[in-house]
């Protein structure tokens, strides 16, 4: 991907807080292995008083909140502490599915490999509600919003509902390639078809929640361009009952 340029990704600031569209394929903390950039790193280059209010997955995109003050970063800790902040993620699921505030309540661990496991002796109380969007022939583009916040949450929670995020194989997801649903599709020979996305196809789409004074801060990230032409392809191609 191209270098991640902080100020370019800016949707949100104010005298408390910035936030940025997070391009996927970046990582919110610095990573042990790899020369790639990560958020806090860049941050601290536009302002070394930047501290990160959350963090998203490293292949997840879409809205990150950071602070611009000591005070600013411990309101912000409290509002997610207390679960007075509304997070809103976009999923594009395997399957064609219909929720309606549907509620999936799974205990949740991590695993010594890293993953999330569904664990009903040792999990930690998790809760997300899903609602449809827009169907199309395979696939359904979800609202999701986590109650809680735990790791892979939405990814393994919508994976218990046969609705794994597309392309997110870790969690059943299957690679989308477009030669299943357009007709007459070819490719040179020697050409290698591509995915529809590379990455799984989950984006943090809004953030709501109180400034210090009290004010809504309501912050959107729109789609990025892998997110949006997959989108695009699917209502083009993937058309209900076609």
């Amino acid at each position: 991907m191209r270098k991640f340029i902080f100020k370019d990704q800016i949707v949100f600031e104010n005298e408390n807080y910035i936030a940025i569209n997070k391009p996927a394929g970046v990582a919110s903390l610095h990573e042990r292995f790899g020369n790639a950039s990560s958020v806090i790193e860049e941050a601290k280059r536009y302002n070394e008083e930047l501290q990160l209010c959350h963090r998203l997955d490293k292949e997840t995109s879409g809205v990150l909140l950071l602070s611009k003050h000591s005070k600013a970063y411990s309101h912000a800790a409290v509002s997610f502490e207390k679960r007075r902040v509304t997070k809103t993620y976009h999923a594009i699921a395997d399957g064609t599915h219909s929720f309606n505030d549907f509620e999936v309540k799974l205990p949740l661990i991590t695993t010594r490999s890293g993953r999330s496991a569904v664990n009903a002796q040792k999990g930690k109380p998790s809760t997300t509600i899903f609602n449809s969007i827009e169907n199309f022939g395979h696939f359904t583009l979800i609202a999701c919003s986590p109650i809680t916040g735990r790791q892979h949450q939405i990814r393994i929670h919508l994976a218990s509902q046969n609705a794994s995020i597309a392309a997110d194989e870790i969690y059943g997801g299957k690679i989308p390639f477009l030669s299943r649903y357009k007709r007459n599709f070819t490719l040179n020979k020697t050409e290698v078809e591509r995915p529809m996305i590379k990455r799984f196809a989950l984006h943090a789409y809004s953030l709501e929640l109180a400034d210090m004074d009290g004010t809504t801060m309501n912050i959107v990230a729109e789609y990025p361009k892998d997110f949006a032409v997959f989108i695009k392809q699917l209502r083009k191609f993937d058309k209900i009952g076609a």
